[in-house]
């Protein structure tokens, strides 16, 4: 349960660094970048150690398929109530063949 919480905190922080600042046209280039650095300082210190206990339990593969749906999971939130975009359908669709992904890794 700790790798799921840390991942997703991880997420929602990295989702930040990544895509915040885009409600912020105006801003300097560089005071993004280092904005955005500063958070994905954060973002490590929670995804170095969900990574590190959840391979005792879970192999590579699956961290990673684990870490995509966290991923597609945060995005469209962050994505429409910061920068107000709408969810499409192709997004719900992505994240149905990732649903599949889930499946192939956990169960074969």
């Amino acid at each position: 349960m700790w790798t799921i919480l840390l991942l997703t905190a991880s997420n929602l922080l990295m989702t930040m660094a990544w895509y915040g600042h885009l409600r912020f046209p105006n801003a300097k280039l560089w005071q993004v970048i280092l904005l955005s650095w500063g958070i994905a300082f954060f973002e490590y210190c929670l995804a170095v150690p969900a990574n590190r206990i959840g391979y005792r339990q879970y192999s590579a593969e699956q961290l990673k398929v684990i870490q995509e749906v966290i991923s597609l999971s945060v995005f469209p939130i962050i994505s429409f109530l910061w920068l107000g975009e709408a969810v499409r359908w192709n997004y719900l669709a992505a994240c149905v063949c990732l649903g599949a992904a889930v499946i192939f890794i956990f169960k074969f």
